[in-house]
């Protein structure tokens, strides 16, 4: 890979020196519908090419919606050592591949590090939803000594904090949270705070997969899934014609480090977690734009040092209103490239975030700005600069937005170094 080093000097005394002496990511892994593996999906990203199709996961004839974004060539034995399976569901054998590549890609392990020096923060929305599943249908069909005494951590949201602990030995402080489609933020956010108080390495991000026919119950009942049956028309982020998103599984985990750390083993760096903010929506009032706002002080960033944002696009047409007026009120009407690779995904709830953060990353360092597949102008009342094509630019520094269901909404900054 080509990245930046640490030996580069702060560009400035502010925001700069900040990400030198902070947190930054060293490793990535990814699982998305559209790639399995980080350079596989960041082409496939680059190209356009999507990862919506026909639910095959389980037989959705008979449901309103029968698309999604499934992970696709994904084969457990290749990824898992056998012991392992009848353990974990298929969240957990993602979190794990995942886990792995952004280990191996960083360049170091826990035999290098202080006892206790690492620890793992996930994200999670649905935990083991298919091995709940199953386990729930041996428990009425059957009877519970049916049940697999797995079930009482499988379907559980900490499960992958937990397991990618125990196969890495990462043996420091460890977490989940658990906020929807913002969990990718929070946890990095979280992760960061661990490495502030003396952590030397964090295994953070989100991955999430509820493709099974409770899952989908689940996912329906919410009322937000676009029924169109063309795969290329069924997720259009401010779109005029947007009616709805798609589900994906997947995610991406990140080695998160200290920068001081990193730099004195030579690591090589995609770029810092700089800045992040929280914020809760009111009583019709949304606050997107708030830890949009925040989260650039915390970075220590104006609004115009910024050169791409990556939209939540909630392919609703309210939701995209309202995150179009957010970003028209912080950078002004078309102001900033915004870009919604999510388009080529589906929503991936607590992974959804964390993909975006690695194609930050790789916009910084490859400088270049994924572009949004299927809406081509948007909608007259969302006056974004929605990139639909890649496009090279100077990025040095990008702002992921996520929102999740319930008024949870997150924001953060990605730096290059």
């Amino acid at each position: 890979m080509t990245t930046a080093t640490l030996d580069r000097p702060a560009a400035a005394a502010g925001a700069g020196a900040r990400a030198a002496t902070g947190s930054v990511v060293t490793g990535i892994g990814v699982t998305a519908p559209n790639g399995l593996g980080t350079e596989a999906w960041w082409a496939a990203t680059l190209r356009g090419t999507g990862g919506i199709r026909p639910l095959t996961r389980f037989d959705a004839s008979r449901y309103p919606v029968r698309l999604a974004g499934e992970v696709p060539g994904f084969v457990d034995t290749d990824h898992l050592p056998s012991r392992l399976l009848p353990q974990t569901d298929r969240v957990t054998r993602l979190s794990l591949a995942a886990a792995k590549e952004a280990l191996d890609d960083c360049g170091t392990g826990p035999d290098a590090l202080p006892d206790y020096g690492a620890g793992v923060v996930t994200a999670s929305s649905a935990g083991g939803f298919e091995f709940g599943q199953r386990e729930l249908q041996a428990l009425w069909s059957k009877g519970g000594q049916h049940v697999s005494a797995y079930q009482s951590f499988a379907w559980f949201y900490a499960v992958n904090t937990g397991q990618i602990s125990i196969r890495h030995q990462l043996r420091g402080s460890s977490g989940v949270v658990v906020t929807e489609q913002a969990g990718g933020l929070d946890a990095i956010a979280h992760a960061r705070r661990q490495i502030r108080k003396g952590a030397t390495l964090m295994v953070t991000g989100g991955v999430d997969s509820a493709l099974c026919p409770w899952g989908w119950a689940a996912h329906l009942a919410a009322g937000e899934l676009s029924e169109t049956t063309d795969p290329a028309r069924a997720y259009l982020p401010f779109d005029a014609a947007a009616n709805g998103h798609v589900v994906g599984e997947g995610g991406a985990l990140f080695v998160l480090e200290n920068a001081t750390a990193a730099r004195d083993r030579g690591a090589d760096v995609y770029g810092a977690f700089a800045g992040y903010a929280a914020t809760f929506d009111g009583p019709g009032t949304p606050r997107l734009g708030d830890a949009a706002r925040l989260a650039l002080t915390d970075a220590g960033l104006n609004p115009g040092d910024i050169d791409v944002v990556f939209a939540d696009a909630a392919a609703d047409r309210d939701a995209d209103r309202a995150e179009a007026a957010a970003l028209a009120a912080l950078f002004g009407p078309r102001g900033v490239p915004v870009t919604a690779p999510k388009s080529m995904t589906g929503r991936l709830l607590a992974g959804g975030a964390s993909l975006d953060v690695a194609a930050a990353l790789l916009s910084l360092r490859d400088q270049v700005i994924p572009p949004t597949t299927g809406t081509t102008t948007p909608a007259a009342d969302c006056p974004v600069d929605l990139v639909t094509t890649p496009r090279d630019t100077t990025v040095r520094h990008a702002l992921v937005l996520a929102r999740g269901r319930g008024g949870f909404n997150s924001a953060a900054v990605l730096s290059a170094l």
